[in-house]
């Protein structure tokens, strides 16, 4: 067989085109770099932050944000300088840094961030120091809130330096919780960013505002730590607010200095010139009134004042029947009525203790004529009564004598013209409660502090800083027992290495073989 004949003359070789490869190769290299660059550019100026611990424990609170947005901040022309003069080796470094960028980010770079080492930047140590005058011998935060180039700080009569109103100092340590357990104190939680949006509020406004609290009016105890009058004044501290007492007897009028009145638990009724007091008070403008209830135990001449605006405290006291047993723990939500709860809005909580109902004329004409306009703040869950006749036997609901639902425990009033943005800020404003309880530290949700803290700045004007509040990080401690302990040991020091040796040992064998 012969082979097969194959033409010899093919289609002539083409030239390699080097130019034209080379040309396409920077084309593609050119496109790449175009590209990486732009994807750099888009990653650095629209990112999202994602905090994945588990507490979100580098997450702001709407509140913090709210005011780090509002016009305090934003409308500033001169930036807050913020110097954190922490050593690296300090515990809180971390955390204290993340949040401050937190800050500065959320305030659109209002707020300028430096951190200073004081062991690794002792010039610039040295120079804090001389300007603010401070031997930092402790971990502290600078807050220079100064609008002018005043001086950082003055001296008294004694000689005595004071910094300048605007400037504001964090020691480590005011973020610290501690407890003490057999004489040695330890660190048990960590309040960062409530501390640090206290003090900014503090350095902006350059001075702490100042609320009545009618001592000589209240039941409660102020003595101790653990009183609700402490509890309520350290949830006032937060917001730059200092509860100031003061006795309503003998006085003609409020103090003009005085951003707000509190009366709290009343336990006698007030007479004919104190009530004038009051009244003379409220109807001047940006009045600020909060009242803490007792539960059925409302003076008369007091009820008569709140009646007059559209709000009565019933003498009854809120309960339902679970399990054949009178249950006073109320179940209530958050209306969202108004500006001031709209975080809280829908939302559910608990209010331990005693509670009794509020009878909330909301848009009566009566009121509508007078620019008063009581709302209802906080509402009862269904399954819930007024009962006129606690304490009696055979308690059951009737619907001839108690209170039917719909229930409030609180309520606002505003006199004036509150929705007119020119007249707003001249309303007067009062918070109503039918419940003290929550104050005492064995009943508080940290949902009914950021209520009360929301109230209290809607009282003084500050809507930006209304809302959820920053959350206290606590430390937490595994019950293990000392067998598990000892099995744990046994394997991280002999299971765990014996495994990783014999699956050694295989792959060394199967490459021999």
């Amino acid at each position: 067989m012969s082979n097969p004949s194959f033409d010899s003359k093919g289609k002539p070789a083409q030239s390699f085109n080097r130019w034209g490869l080379g040309t396409l190769s920077l084309l593609q290299i050119f496109f790449l770099a175009v590209t990486l660059i732009a994807l750099n550019y888009l990653a650095f100026h629209h990112f999202t932050r994602i905090d994945l611990s588990r507490e979100a424990a580098y997450t702001l609170s709407p509140a913090t944000k709210s005011y780090l947005r509002g016009p305090a901040i934003l409308d500033r022309k001169e930036p807050i300088k913020w110097i954190i003069t922490f050593r690296r080796s300090s515990p809180f470094y971390e955390r204290v840094r993340v949040l401050a960028e937190e800050y500065s980010r959320f305030s659109n770079g209002k707020i300028e961030i430096e951190v200073v080492d004081p062991l690794r930047s002792s010039e610039r140590t040295q120079e804090v120091t001389s300007t603010y005058g401070l031997p930092l011998t402790k971990d502290l935060i600078v807050i220079d809130a100064r609008t002018d180039q005043g001086p950082v700080s003055t001296e008294n009569k004694d000689g005595e330096r004071i910094l300048n109103p605007n400037v504001k100092l964090i020691i480590a340590d005011d973020m610290a919780i501690y407890t003490t357990a057999e004489t040695q104190r330890k660190i048990t939680g960590f309040q960062g960013e409530d501390v640090m949006t206290a003090r900014l509020v503090e350095a902006l406004e350059g001075k702490t505002r100042k609320m009545l609290y009618l001592a000589d009016k209240s039941r409660l105890s102020a003595e101790g730590e653990d009183s609700p009058v402490k509890s309520l004044q350290n949830t006032l501290l937060f917001q730059n607010v200092e509860l100031q007492g003061i006795n309503l007897s003998g006085l003609t009028t409020i103090p003009a200095d005085a951003e707000g009145v509190a009366l709290v638990a009343p336990k006698y009724d007030l007479s004919d010139a104190e009530i004038a007091v009051l009244e003379k008070y409220w109807n001047s403008p940006r009045a600020a009134m909060l009242i803490l209830l007792k539960p059925g135990e409302t003076p008369a001449k007091l009820r008569s004042f709140l009646r007059g605006y559209g709000v009565t405290p019933r003498r009854d006291r809120v309960l339902t029947i679970t399990d054949k047993r009178i249950d006073t723990t109320v179940r209530a939500f958050f209306s969202p009525q108004v500006d001031f709860t709209k975080d809280f809005a829908g939302q559910t909580t608990v209010f331990e203790g005693a509670s009794s109902s509020l009878e909330v004329r909301e848009g009566a004409e009566d009121l509508t004529n007078r620019q008063i306009n009581p709302i209802g703040l906080i509402q009862v869950a269904p399954g819930y009564w007024g009962e006129s006749k606690f304490g009696e036997k055979d308690t059951a609901y009737d619907e001839k004598e108690d209170t039917l639902p719909p229930i409030f425990l609180a309520a606002c009033i505003t006199r004036g013209a509150a929705a007119d943005d020119r007249f707003a800020a001249d309303t007067s404003r009062m918070v109503v409660m039918s419940n003290t309880d929550f104050l005492d530290p064995t009943h508080q949700r940290a949902e009914n502090i950021d209520f009360l803290a929301s109230s209290v700045n809607w009282l003084m004007d500050r809507q930006s800083l209304a809302g959820i509040g920053p959350r206290s990080l606590g430390t937490y401690k595994l019950p293990i027992l000392d067998a598990q302990v000892s099995f744990i040991n046994r394997v991280n020091l002999f299971f765990l290495p014996t495994f990783l040796l014999l699956v050694g040992a295989c792959v060394w064998s199967s490459r021999r073989a």
